[in-house]
């Protein structure tokens, strides 16, 4: 529900209030006894300690929540009915285009009626936006968190943040299709491993009913974040590790050679033409995976209950992105880049309104059963329920089987700038006008010149 439509909604219930009080006035009697004086006096009590009791409600603030996830605006616009429903406190949610919360954050936080609860991605994010984060510090919703490492602080190290999601993501696989190619995912533990089986599928696709053996790699801005962001997470990761480090303000670019082959092989053993993939959709890769159109699918435990409707939990399975480094050892890449700030500009009554909102979300069984099983969510609070899904099971037992799982260090990566421009290479790299060096060129210093403007 849009702010507007909030207001248009209230202000017509308060004139609708005012009216019935002035029809209560033009009706009365001009002669009244001493009885109907008094159940009068008693309704005019009554009347203003309903108006007392209507103020004081809507002094408990309201919640104006910008969303960062696209793919689950349907279930928060639910989940903020039913808080309204259940407390009377207007909630609204308006959700980003993908790729765009930041530059709609930027313009919704200088309005007057700017949002009280938004999303940064982590250090960086926080970075831009630490003046408006509102201290959570001694806040329930800190007091339930599974583990003080999804409470993000600033350089003071106050609270400016908390996770509210762990994700993980991989690759999808339909394993019915996969088994009719005659493999299981055992047989794939490695990138080679993996390579040889899609090569094989693609190879066979017309006699496996398939289009190909890989979902298409769509560059739009609904689904290039799969792969400027997603898979390029995985040569930060292997060179953060070999170097020691969390977070760089230069690099080096070491393990992009890597980056490359997995990439060729999304974009070859696919369902379309590498040249086509600068059109194609997030939309277009799900329903191909739905349909039974290809055996693979980059993307997250959040797809679980969109490909849960069509296909069964023995039918589904994420596999690592194996990237040839230490695939015996890597497990799915497992993380957060959602982190919860309430407007600290916001008023008072505002902020109480969202800190109840965002605590009611990750404790309450409405909450939680939505979070859990509508988006698939993992919340990482003593309060949660246990998600059912799939994914989120197979990367629990995969770290238990000694797996280590992939971080998410794409919440270092320098801007949104720096990611279109590598998005930008890759698919003019797919399409054949541009060569792998650019992309080399985008991720390299590209990474160090928006480093740079950050000093």
């Amino acid at each position: 529900m849009n702010r507007k439509l909030v207001s248009a909604v209230l202000g017509a219930a308060m004139a609708s209030t005012v009216l019935a009080g002035c029809g209560s006035t033009a009706s009365a009697p001009a002669a009244q006894t001493e009885e109907t004086a008094a159940e009068e006096e008693t309704a005019a009590g009554e009347e203003t300690a309903d108006t007392a009791e209507a103020g004081a409600e809507s002094a408990a603030g309201k919640v104006y929540y910008l969303n960062f996830k696209p793919e689950a605006d349907e279930h928060w616009q639910s989940l903020a009915a039913a808080y309204t429903e259940e407390t009377g406190v207007p909630v609204t949610v308006v959700t980003a285009a993908s790729g765009e919360y930041e530059t709609t954050l930027q313009s919704e936080i200088a309005k007057s009626d700017a949002p009280t609860l938004f999303q940064v991605n982590g250090p960086v994010g926080l970075a831009n936006w630490k003046d408006y984060c509102y201290d959570l510090t001694g806040s329930d919703i800190v007091g339930n968190l599974t583990s003080d490492a999804y409470a993000l602080k600033n350089d003071e190290g106050a609270i400016a943040g908390v996770a509210y999601v762990i994700e993980s993501y991989g690759i999808i696989t339909n394993k019915a299709l996969l088994e009719k190619a005659g493999y299981s995912v055992d047989d794939i533990q490695s990138f080679d491993d993996l390579k040889k089986v899609a090569d094989d599928i693609q190879a066979r696709a017309d006699e496996l009913g398939v289009k190909g053996a890989f979902a298409s790699t769509g560059m739009d801005a609904s689904s290039d974040w799969r792969f400027k962001t997603h898979l390029a997470n995985l040569p930060i990761y292997y060179e953060y590790q070999e170097d020691g480090i969390d977070r760089a303000d230069a690099i080096k670019g070491s393990y992009l050679d890597n980056y490359k082959n997995v990439f060729d092989l999304y974009i070859t053993d696919s369902t379309c033409d590498p040249a086509e993939l600068s059109a194609k959709t997030a939309d277009d890769a799900r329903n191909e995976f739905l349909n039974g159109e290809a055996v693979f699918y980059q993307n997250g435990s959040w797809e679980y209950g969109s490909l849960s409707d069509k296909y069964s939990d023995d039918e589904l399975a994420m596999i690592p992105i194996y990237f040839g480094v230490n695939d015996a050892k890597e497990g799915l890449c497992t993380g957060t880049e959602n982190y919860w700030c309430v407007n600290a500009e916001a008023a008072p009554e505002d902020i109480q309104a969202t800190l109840d909102f965002m605590n009611w979300c990750v404790s309450s069984e409405t909450g939680t059963k939505v979070m859990a099983e509508d988006m698939g969510f993992t919340i990482p609070f003593t309060t949660a329920q246990e998600s059912p899904n799939v994914f989120v099971k197979q990367d629990a037992e995969m770290t238990a089987a000694g797996k280590t799982p992939v971080s998410w260090n794409f919440t270092t990566m320098p801007s949104e700038n720096w990611k279109n421009g590598v998005g930008s290479a890759l698919t003019a790299y797919a399409a054949g006008t541009g060569d792998w060096e650019a992309v080399k060129a985008a991720f390299v210093d590209g990474w160090a010149s928006e480093y740079a403007m950050m000093q």
